[in-house]
């Protein structure tokens, strides 16, 4: 009997550890990997561990050079970390390299069948609305960013971007320090 009663306090403790962790991890901070070269050199291709601020979640305070984590609009399912470079009425020059954009835009499409590019969109500008952002990567030549799937909600904001580290195995967590994320954006 009194095993039946440890074992049930040891269970009670355990779902509420839990619960407690996933609320924390839903609400405050979030420690998510990142992958691909969108984001170079701010964050490696592989083994880049980030923390995510959730307060930011939904755009809450965030600021032109922020680095995020957003949903994807074209596939809610997928995350992407992008720095916003295009705030609500901001203009926004679409692409003036579009030779780069084009051939990126190909590679999307022969993994997505998605409809075709309008070239002719790349001489305007767009105005980002209200309740959304502009983002792009820091390695423009290979992101995949608003200059293919347009603005983002501010709804789709998952957090901001604030420590990364370069983790290659257990002991790496305990020997290279954590950096800082700034907010790279001057005004001009």
């Amino acid at each position: 009997m009194n095993n039946l009663y440890s074992a049930g306090k040891v269970l009670s403790y355990t779902v509420r550890t839990v619960a407690v962790l996933h609320i924390f991890s839903s609400n405050v901070l979030e420690i998510s990997d990142t992958t691909g070269e969108s984001m170079l050199p701010t964050l490696a291709v592989v083994n880049d561990s980030a923390v995510v601020d959730k307060r930011y979640k939904y755009g809450r305070n965030v600021k032109m050079g922020d680095l995020i984590v957003a949903r994807k609009p074209t596939e809610p399912s997928s995350l992407v970390t992008k720095r916003i470079t295009g705030m609500p009425g901001d203009i926004i020059l679409i692409d003036p390299s579009k030779n780069s954009l084009r051939r990126l835009h190909q590679e999307h499409l022969d993994m997505q069948e998605v409809a075709p590019l309008d070239n002719s969109s790349y001489d305007n500008y767009v105005i980002v609305p209200k309740g959304h952002v502009w983002v792009t990567g820091d390695n423009l030549s290979a992101s995949l960013d608003s200059r293919t799937y347009s603005v983002v909600p501010l709804a789709m904001i998952e957090g901001k971007l604030v420590y990364a580290w370069y983790l290659t195995g257990m002991l790496s967590m305990f020997t290279n320090s954590p950096r800082k994320l700034p907010n790279t954006f001057v005004e001009e």
